[in-house]
């Protein structure tokens, strides 16, 4: 059994605002959610190897992602002037996906099989190599969890995190365990 108190507790000292267990279960694979990467608002869109489609379809996300029972959420969060704070934002997404990334290998010395599902698209790289070239960090990449079709809300919700504080920026992502 996980440790998740233990775990948690890594998660805070590493630099998170906030993380907790998540359940398999709960994950629900939305194509709604997904479509909205075809929208392409972010830019990524066929342009990276951890966004759709090259991820995979939604089903073989799903398939890939379905068999985990437990996760860790993990959140970074900052308090925002006004909402209009468009500087606190992007600095609180560049954090949260530092902290990510550097997270992910300290997790899969405890757990190889590890799938983390990130906030947005991958940002290892300045530019992508994609569809040009293998992926330069495929150990470090993640998708997102929107990627996967899962509505981030709704998985912090079933499990108990809260999600969406106002007046604050709370970026989030998961790493599915076993």
């Amino acid at each position: 059994m996980i440790d998740f108190a233990a775990l948690t507790a890594q998660a805070l000292a590493f630099g998170f605002t906030n993380a907790g267990p998540l359940r398999g279960e709960t994950l629900e694979f939305l194509p709604q959610v997904r479509q909205m990467c075809a929208a392409d608002r972010c830019g990524l869109y066929g342009r990276s190897w951890t966004c759709p489609p090259h991820c995979g379809s939604l089903e073989e996300c799903a398939q890939r992602a379905g068999g985990y029972r437990w996760g860790l959420l993990v959140q970074y969060g900052q308090p925002l002037a006004d909402p209009f704070d468009y500087e606190t934002m992007e600095a609180a997404g560049q954090r949260h996906r530092a902290l990510f990334a550097q997270f992910i290998p300290l997790l899969r010395r405890q757990w190889p099989g590890l799938l983390p599902l990130g906030s947005g698209g991958c940002s290892l790289c300045q530019a992508c190599t994609c569809p040009k070239a293998p992926c330069r960090h495929p150990d470090l990449a993640s998708c997102s969890m929107e990627a996967y079709g899962l509505e981030v809300g709704r998985v912090c919700d079933a499990n108990g995190l809260p999600y969406g504080a106002q007046g604050a920026i709370t970026y989030t992502g998961c790493y599915l365990l076993e």
